[in-house]
C-alpha cells in the first residue's frame, strides 16, 4: 500500500492556530499545532470558517429564503393549508426519501395541515416520479405534488401535472441535465442554475428539511421553532450521513447537532429503532454507528420490501408496535446481509475460476436472479476488495439489470456513455452508475468496458493508497490532543478521521491474533531505549485526564520516579517510553507476512481513539498499516 502524505500549508496553521488559542473555544495549547494542520488541509484556514465548524451551533443554519424558488415554494403550500388541499408527498425508496418524507409531513402536519405519501417500490416502479401515480393522485382530488430527493429529471411527470391541473413542487438535490429542469410551478434545488445557496451538497432531506424550515418559521411561534428544529436535526443527520454527501458547511450542523440528539431521542420508532441496534444506551452516536448500524436497517426496507414501513415507523406512537416494526426492518436487514453474502460467495467463486475476468481492468460480473435491490452493495464490495471499478449486473430472462462502482482513477458514466447504444437506460456519475440493458448485450458490454478500461488505466491505479494527514510520533500523543481532535468529529465525507503516521515505534510484544483476521499490537516510541526498557513502560498508558497516575506530575519524585523505572536518560522524553495498545482490524495477515517481534522497529499510519473502559481504558491507536522501517 503506497502512504500519501497531505500537503500543509504551514504558514495557514501557524495563523490559525494563533487565532484559535485567542478563542473562547478553549483548545488545550499543546494541541492547537496539530489541529490547525488538520483544519487547513480540509479547507478550513480562516478563524471565521473554523468557528461554525469546530462548534456548529442551531444559529449556523442559512436562511431558506436564499434558495431559489423557496418563497414561491412557501406561497404555494401556505395557500394549500388555508384551503385543506389534499397533499401528495412523492418520494424514493432511500434512507434519504424516506426521512425527506417524514420531515416535510410532519412538519405539515405540525403547521396545521395533513399529507399523504407515496414511496415508489424499488422492483416494481423503479427510481423516479411516475405517470400512473400522478394521475391516481388527481383522481384522488389531489391538487399539489411535492417531491422529495427526486424529480430534477421528471419531465415527464411534470408534464402529465400540468396536464391535469396538479401543481408540482420538486425539491431535490440531484444534479440537473443537460435540458435543465421541468416545468414544474417550483423548482427547488440548490444545485440547478441561477441558485446562490451557500451550500451546494444538502441531500434530499436536507432539502426537505429547508422546506419544513421555511413553513415552520411562517405559522409557528419563534419559541417553539428551535425546539422542533432540533427534533428534525436528528432525522436529518441520519439522511445527511447515510447519503455519503459531505459533512461541511450546513450538513456539519445536521450531523454534529443531530447525533447528540440522538442520545436521548422522543420519537417512538427512532427510539424502538435505536433499541433494536443496540445503541439506545444514553450516549451521543457516531456518524460510523448511524452509517453502518441504523442506515442499513432503514434502507432494507427499500432494498427487501417495501419502503413505506420506514415512514409508517417514524409516525408509529405506540412503542409495542414499533418495536415489532423496527424488528421487522432488522430482519430485513438480516435478510439483505445474506443475500449479499450468497452473491459476493459466487463472485468471489467465479474469480478464482477465470483469471482472465479476475484481471480485468473493468470487471463486469453477471448472474441470473441476484437481488436488484443488493446489488450495489455487492459492487462496492468487489471494488474494495480488488480495487478495480465493477459492474454487477442481475440477469431476468431477456432483461437485465445493474449497478457499479469505480475507483478514484476511472469515469465510471463516461466509460458507460461509450457505449450507451447497448442499454435501454443508465444514469449516474464518476463514481456509480445505475443502468438497465437486454440481457444478450452483457458480454458485449464486458468486452468494450475492459477495452476502454485498459486505454485508460494502468496497473498503478489498482495500488491501495492511503492518506495520511501529518507524521505525529508517539511522544506527541496526549489526551489533551485526543481531546482537541473531538471537535473534528462526526467524520465522513470530505471529513474523515485524522490519520497520522509514526515512524520507528517499537513492538514490545509479540502481536496477539483476535478472531483470525485482527491484531492487536502493543507499541511505543522507545527511540532511546531497548525492548526491556520499553516493557517496563507498559503500564504508563495515558488514561483519559492529564493528571493520570499514567503522566507523572511536574515535580522532582514523580519524574524521578518514572526515570528509574525506565531507565530512560535524563534527556529523554519520558512520553517517548509510553506504551499504547494498538488495535489492527483486518491486519492480521499483513503482520503475519511482517513475522514481526518483540523489539521490530515499525512505521505505522494510525488514528486515535480512546477505549473507555473503567479499568484497562485509555488512548488506543487504530492501526491503518503496519510497514517495517527501512
Amino acid at each position: 500500500m503506497r502512504w500519501i502524505s497531505n500537503p500543509v500549508n504551514s504558514t495557514k496553521a501557524r495563523v490559525l492556530a494563533a487565532a484559535l488559542r485567542d478563542s473562547k473555544l478553549k483548545i488545550p495549547a499543546s494541541a492547537l499545532p496539530v489541529l490547525a494542520d488538520l483544519l487547513v488541509t480540509r479547507g478550513i484556514d480562516e478563524p471565521e470558517t473554523a468557528r461554525p465548524f469546530l462548534a456548529p451551533a442551531l444559529g449556523d443554519l442559512h436562511d431558506p429564503l436564499l434558495m431559489s424558488g423557496m418563497k414561491s415554494a412557501l406561497d404555494r403550500l401556505e395557500a394549500a393549508l388555508e384551503r385543506k388541499e389534499k397533499i401528495l408527498i412523492y418520494g424514493d425508496y432511500d434512507v434519504d426519501g424516506t426521512t425527506a418524507i417524514v420531515i416535510l409531513k410532519t412538519a405539515i402536519e405540525l403547521c396545521g395541515g395533513s399529507a399523504d405519501f407515496h414511496v415508489p417500490h424499488r422492483i416494481r416502479e423503479g427510481y423516479g416520479m411516475r405517470d400512473e401515480v400522478i394521475e391516481r393522485a388527481a383522481a384522488d382530488g389531489v391538487r399539489l405534488i411535492i417531491s422529495v430527493d427526486t424529480g430534477i429529471r421528471a419531465f415527464p411527470a411534470a408534464e402529465t401535472a400540468r396536464r391535469l391541473g396538479i401543481d408540482l413542487i420538486v425539491t431535490d438535490h440531484h444534479l440537473p441535465g443537460p435540458d435543465g429542469v421541468p416545468q414544474a410551478l417550483v423548482v427547488i434545488n440548490p444545485n440547478q442554475s441561477g441558485c446562490d445557496y451557500p451550500c451546494k451538497y444538502l441531500c434530499g432531506a436536507g432539502v426537505a428539511f429547508k422546506l419544513a424550515q421555511g413553513l415552520m418559521q411562517r405559522r409557528l411561534d419563534a419559541k417553539d421553532q428551535s425546539r422542533l428544529l432540533m427534533s428534525f436535526m436528528k432525522v436529518v443527520a441520519i439522511a445527511t450521513i447515510a447519503d455519503a454527501v459531505p459533512l461541511l458547511g450546513e450538513n456539519r450542523v445536521f450531523a454534529k447537532l443531530g447525533l447528540q440528539g440522538l442520545r436521548r431521542p422522543v420519537n417512538v420508532g427512532l427510539r424502538a429503532l435505536l433499541e433494536v441496534a443496540k445503541l439506545g444506551d444514553g450516549r451521543a452516536l457516531t456518524a460510523t454507528e448511524v452509517a453502518f448500524r441504523i442506515a442499513p436497517r432503514l434502507n432494507a426496507a427499500g432494498r427487501m420490501d417495501v419502503a413505506r414501513d420506514v415512514v409508517d415507523l417514524f409516525n408509529e406512537k405506540d412503542i409495542e408496535r414499533a418495536r415489532q416494526m423496527a424488528g421487522r426492518l432488522d430482519q430485513l436487514n438480516a435478510e439483505r446481509q445474506e443475500e449479499e453474502r450468497r452473491i459476493m460467495d459466487s463472485i468471489e467463486h467465479r474469480l478464482e475460476e477465470e483469471p482472465a475476468l479476475r484481471e480485468s481492468y473493468c470487471v463486469v460480473l453477471d448472474g441470473e436472479g441476484w437481488h436488484r435491490g443488493v446489488i450495489g452493495i455487492t459492487a462496492s464490495r468487489v471494488v474494495e476488495r480488488h480495487g478495480r471499478p465493477t459492474l454487477v449486473i442481475s440477469r431476468e430472462g431477456d432483461e437485465a439489470h445493474g449497478s457499479g462502482r469505480s475507483i478514484a482513477a476511472f469515469h465510471l458514466l463516461h466509460a458507460i456513455e461509450s457505449c450507451h447504444d447497448l442499454f435501454s437506460r443508465y444514469g449516474g456519475h464518476a463514481h456509480a452508475v445505475g443502468f438497465a440493458l437486454p440481457s444478450a448485450n452483457v458480454e458485449k458490454l464486458r468486452q468494450h468496458l475492459d477495452g476502454y478500461a485498459r486505454e485508460r488505466l494502468t496497473p498503478a491505479d489498482f495500488e491501495p493508497q492511503l492518506e495520511f494527514d501529518r507524521e505525529l510520533p508517539l511522544g506527541e500523543v496526549t489526551p489533551e490532543l485526543h481531546q482537541a481532535l473531538l471537535l473534528l468529529e462526526p467524520f465522513g465525507m470530505d471529513n474523515r478521521e485524522p490519520i497520522f503516521a509514526a515512524k520507528a515505534v517499537r513492538l514490545m510484544a509479540p502481536p496477539q491474533a483476535v478472531k483470525d483476521k485482527h491484531v492487536r499490537l502493543r507499541l511505543a516510541a522507545a527511540l532511546n531505549g531497548s525492548v526491556a526498557i520499553a516493557a517496563a513502560a507498559q503500564d504508563l498508558t495515558p488514561r483519559c485526564h492529564p493528571d493520570a497516575a499514567a503522566i507523572p506530575k511536574r515535580n522532582g519524585v514523580a519524574e524521578d520516579h518514572v526515570r528509574v523505572a525506565t531507565q530512560t536518560p535524563p534527556s529523554s522524553s519520558w512520553r517517548d517510553n509510553i506504551a499504547f495498545k494498538a488495535m489492527g482490524w483486518g491486519l492480521k495477515e499483513s503482520c503475519d507476512r511482517l513475522q514481526l517481534l518483540a523489539g521490530d522497529r515499525l512505521d505505522i499510519a494510525y488514528s486515535l481513539g480512546m477505549n473507555d473502559h473503567p479499568e484497562f481504558g485509555g488512548l488506543e491507536l487504530t492501526l491503518r498499516d503496519v510497514l517495517r522501517t527501512q
